[in-house]
């Protein structure tokens, strides 16, 4: 399975999660919880041990790979974001159809999601390096076909921030899932494929160079 990284911006450290920073994960949940309205984010501690245990197991079976967010301007633990749905795309293919196949070195596709902040960090650029390190990783050091990114939608906020980043709508899915609120949700897909990763890249560094110049 892919190996643990740490990956490091100008705001924002991404740490492997682990179960030492539910404490931090609690009060970053704790701070404003009107803006998870189409967002799931666990409430207290025995909710936040649950999701961190959940993602270290898929994180084993190299499904996975899960971070803290640690905020560099306060040095706090503001959230959790990962790569996830890792598919790898080498080898024999697994029969039958649906069976899981050996797992890779290194994926072959990956969605970005499960990213959720506290609050005070939401609105400050936060968001959008920790997107840029989680892309970088995957398409330059993994070399990814696609990355997948997905809102609830009617989710106007997150999906103008997938938006931003130069991310293409596929589609939407009706009736996807159950939604955060307990509805059936439909779910707006976007993509951004290796092909398209250094006209984004480029778009995504300007806006981060104007944030820190700011």
């Amino acid at each position: 399975m892919p190996a643990f990284v740490t990956l490091s911006g100008r705001f924002v450290r991404l740490e492997p999660l682990t179960l030492a920073v539910v404490d931090d994960l609690v009060a970053a949940a704790s701070e404003d919880r009107a803006t998870y309205s189409f967002t799931r984010v666990p409430a207290g501690r025995e909710e936040m041990v649950s999701y961190v245990e959940a993602a270290l197991a898929e994180q084993a079976e190299g499904r996975t790979m899960p971070f803290a967010i640690r905020w560099l301007h306060t040095d706090r633990v503001v959230g959790a974001t990962r790569l996830m749905h890792l598919e790898y795309w080498q080898g024999p293919m697994p029969w039958p159809p649906g069976a899981k196949g050996v797992v890779g070195e290194v994926p072959s596709v990956a969605d970005i999601g499960y990213t959720w902040l506290g609050a005070s960090a939401q609105g400050t650029g936060v968001n959008r390096e920790a997107k840029y390190l989680l892309l970088s990783h995957a398409f330059e050091t993994w070399q990814v076909h696609r990355i997948t990114l997905k809102a609830d939608v009617r989710n106007n906020r997150s999906r103008a921030a997938i938006e931003a980043l130069g991310a293409h709508l596929d589609g939407v899915r009706r009736a996807d899932s159950r939604g955060a609120d307990n509805t059936v949700r439909d779910t707006a897909y976007y993509s951004i494929l290796r092909s398209e990763w250094p006209a984004v890249r480029e778009r995504i560094q300007a806006r981060l160079d104007y944030a820190h110049a700011a």
